[in-house]
């Protein structure tokens, strides 16, 4: 055959190689979410794909069996179609014992380059680029191809069955969708601009609601405001000018013996009827919901749904009032720094960018957020800053104690009654990896 001949031979052995090297990624790289969209949008091909990739073994078998065939077949007529021109250009540089074997290395080497570059490197590379787009519009030629290799695949399958079988190999793909592939996807969009960064906020701190339990996000038993059956109506009254709550407990004698709830429009309303507060009864006391402090937020909010319920008193082990939390608690969780409570002080102040004021009381989760922290030490054992520095200091905190963590110092401020009201956290200049405990000189 002339030079032509050959040089055509192998572009046309270079385009197939190309072609099932193109369709082999993009067919592996396509994502089944996306597929699912295009198949459920009209799209017949993209359901073909998905067919295919879920018994991809005789593609993949055609396609090894293609590419081998046309790699094997491209480097025979090429070495012999560049090898006899190539030995004449060397000849007018080099006459010698070597000639024939510096022809036939500059030759396999200019085939193995061309089927390197434009048979394998440039097809997989586009492929990558839009697996999902490329794949549908490949999957009618492929599958023609695959009828063709049918019955050789077929026994190379039989014998990879075999083996994989000998060696206990299991061979089935695990689609199941984690929320670490979530998160990732999440990140990737954020990262490129499609979400927004209080978007991406928002999508985390819903996925949160799993891991988060009702301590995070209650109001803790101290900062309970409750009525007391023989309350006074003038402390009714002040009570319901000071703290601008919509609910509130109605106890026997103390916060541990809980009768209910009173809703502050009800008692609105008799006092614009001139009606009198002297004493709670029964149209205005509500059946409170009465919920487990190791609940997830997720699954108050199913408690919350099915009792048709806004606000419901948390207990521990012991029966013991720990706190309350509402609709709204679990709502300022997942919206973050866009709601602003009336109910509180705010938790975090950032004085600068290397300083915060933080509350004892703030949960754990909120700090990671504040301060972009992946994770604390032991996390499982506290549920806010003042558990991790009680934890971490494994004594009751005094002022000037402190633990670096990270690139962060966590110092005590405040301390009333043994509670840690306020810490002041600081941003270092060097990261430190190991928790470090600094206790005050003795008095």
């Amino acid at each position: 055959m002339s030079l032509f001949q050959n040089i055509l031979i192998i572009v046309i052995l270079i385009a197939g190689a190309g072609f099932l090297s193109l369709t082999e990624i993009a067919l592996a790289g396509a994502r089944k979410v996306k597929l699912k969209i295009l198949a459920e949008s009209g799209e017949e091909r993209a359901q073909k794909v998905l067919d295919l990739q879920e018994q991809s073994a005789d593609f993949f078998a055609a396609s090894q069996i293609g590419l081998n065939a046309v790699a094997i077949l491209g480097g025979i007529l090429g070495e012999a179609a560049f090898r006899p021109y190539i030995v004449n250009f060397v000849n007018r540089i080099y006459q010698g014992p070597w000639t024939e074997n510096i022809g036939f290395i500059l030759s396999f080497s200019l085939v193995t380059s061309l089927f390197i570059l434009f048979a394998d490197l440039m097809p997989k590379r586009m492929a990558m680029i839009a697996p999902e787009k490329i794949a549908v519009s490949v999957i009618n030629p492929i599958q023609i191809f695959i009828k063709i290799c049918k019955p050789l695949a077929w026994a190379i399958n039989a014998i990879a069955n075999l083996l994989f079988r000998l060696f206990k190999i299991n061979t089935v793909r695990d689609d199941n969708i984690t929320f670490a592939d979530i998160s990732a996807v999440m990140d990737a969009g954020a990262q490129a601009g499609v979400l927004q960064k209080q978007e991406h906020h928002f999508i985390e701190n819903v996925f949160e609601l799993e891991e988060r339990n009702v301590p995070s996000s209650m109001t803790t038993r101290e900062n309970v405001v409750f009525f007391t059956l023989n309350e006074p109506e003038e402390s009714i009254r002040q009570k319901l000018a000071e703290y601008p709550y919509s609910k509130f407990l109605v106890c026997s004698n103390d916060i541990d013996s809980v009768i209910g709830y009173v809703d502050a429009k009800d008692i609105l309303v008799r006092i614009l009827n001139n009606q009198s507060l002297l004493q709670l009864n029964e149209s205005t006391i509500r059946n409170v919901l009465t919920i487990p402090d190791t609940l997830t937020l997720s699954e108050v909010l199913d408690r919350f749904r099915s009792t048709k319920e806004k606000f419901a008193v948390v207990i521990n082990e012991y029966a013991l009032v720990v706190g309350v939390i509402t609709l709204s608690d679990i709502m300022i969780t997942v919206m973050g720094d866009w709601v602003t409570t009336i109910e509180a002080d705010q938790q975090i102040i950032k004085r600068d960018n290397n300083s915060w004021l933080i509350d004892g009381s703030t949960p754990i989760e909120d700090i990671k957020h504040a301060l972009e922290i992946d994770e604390m030490p032991d996390d499982e054992n506290y549920e806010t800053i003042a558990g991790f520095m009680m934890y971490k200091l494994r004594k009751i905190p005094r002022p000037a104690d402190a633990v670096i963590f990270g690139a962060y110092k966590f110092e005590v401020v405040d301390v009333d009654h043994f509670k840690i009201d306020q810490l002041l956290v600081t941003r270092l200049l060097e990261k430190s990896t190991e928790p470090e405990v600094i206790e005050p000189p003795s008095s």
